[in-house]
């Protein structure tokens, strides 16, 4: 088995750095870069007509778009230049890139276009929200789903079955964020209640609260963000779950326990649970990551929720490339650490399975 960690390990090396070359070479082709962004902020806010008189940004009688850039006609090259430098776009691609992927193997992510903060600094700040969301929804979803999907397929055509059923296919078909906008209509202060807020995942006087009003206050805030997630994030598993455990209690070992003597109960826990859940922790790494990071940005906004999806879709908005590649650096990197936990947990419940005898 350590023999298989290692080549694991040193697998993600390439894996990592092809994912990060790959949206690299899709960022040089993207339209309106940062300095991109600069020049349509001064633009807009009619900055040129204000700083004429200095003669730092605009050159007299310009009558091309100054380096290339859209929107730059009238500006002056050596400012443009300027911005280049201070983005790093006068290196070559190649040497940008490389020197990215150096700085990342150290964890330094430098700083943000247009935050003036590091981005490891926003990460953890950020952090708090997505951690909050990303555990209780694995946690309640794991929760509801695999005793749900158990007992589907025990009662497998039952009515319990039938109404469970469309229960999850009608709540999975509804998108989360409609079903949040429902919660906020109904009891954020839209149309009908006012029972719960509708900002941040604490109170502004948090601090001053009591300890024991504290975790009240805190789930309080985290009530209708969960509810909305929590709708389609056990609909699969349970789902999942049900087809293993029907397919595992098909089999020949189900019906020679049977046959010694086994209550039901030692039956399903003892031998088809461990079988049947190789499936389910298969897709834990998505779940992982989708819950943490990618599976609550619409809720965030909706919520007002300022989590790490909402950081990452703000960079990509505003070519905050910092924040950008800092964040798929991470999330790539904890997705490859979770899949080789997942392979790991594979072991550990069937001990049948030796990773050592397989390829990678």
């Amino acid at each position: 088995m350590g023999a298989y960690i290692l080549r694991r390990l040193l697998l993600m090396i390439p894996t990592i750095v092809g994912i990060m070359a790959i949206s690299f070479i899709v960022i040089q082709f993207a339209p309106g870069g940062p300095v991109e962004q600069v020049i349509s902020d001064l633009t807009n806010q009619g900055a040129g007509d204000r700083l004429s008189g200095g003669g730092d940004l605009l050159a007299d009688g310009s009558a091309q778009d100054a380096g290339g850039y859209r929107g730059s006609r009238g500006l002056d090259p050596e400012f443009i230049a300027k911005l280049e430098k201070q983005f790093g776009f006068d290196k070559p691609p190649l040497e940008r890139f490389l020197t990215m992927m150096w700085d990342y193997s150290r964890f330094d992510f430098g700083e943000s276009f247009f935050r003036n903060t590091s981005v490891i600094d926003l990460i953890i700040d950020k952090l708090p929200v997505s951690i909050s969301l990303g555990v209780w929804i694995l946690i309640f979803s794991y929760a509801i789903s695999i005793p749900l999907g158990i007992k589907k397929a025990v009662s497998d055509g039952s009515t319990f079955d039938v109404w469970t059923s469309g229960v999850i296919i009608v709540g999975y078909a509804v998108p989360s964020f409609l079903f949040g906008i429902l919660l906020i209509v109904l009891f954020a202060g839209g149309s009908f209640f006012d029972w719960f807020p509708l900002r941040g995942i604490v109170s502004d006087n948090f601090d001053s609260l009591a300890w024991w009003q504290k975790p009240l206050d805190y789930l309080w805030h985290m009530a209708l963000p969960l509810i909305t997630l929590l709708l389609s994030a056990f609909a699969t598993t349970t789902l999942l779950t049900k087809n293993s455990f029907i397919d595992e209690i098909k089999k020949q070992y189900v019906t020679t326990a049977r046959a010694k003597g086994l209550t039901e109960r030692q039956v399903l826990y003892g031998h088809v649970f461990r079988n049947a859940m190789l499936i389910v922790i298969a897709g834990f790494p998505g779940a992982f990551i989708s819950a943490f990071f990618t599976g609550s940005l619409l809720i965030e906004y909706i919520f007002s929720l300022d989590g790490l999806g909402r950081l990452g879709y703000e960079a990509v908005v505003r070519r905050d490339y910092p924040i950008v590649f800092a964040t798929l650096y991470i999330f790539s990197l904890m997705g490859l650490v979770v899949s080789l936990v997942s392979d790991l947990i594979y072991t550990w419940v069937d001990p049948r399975i030796d990773f050592e005898r397989r390829d990678v």
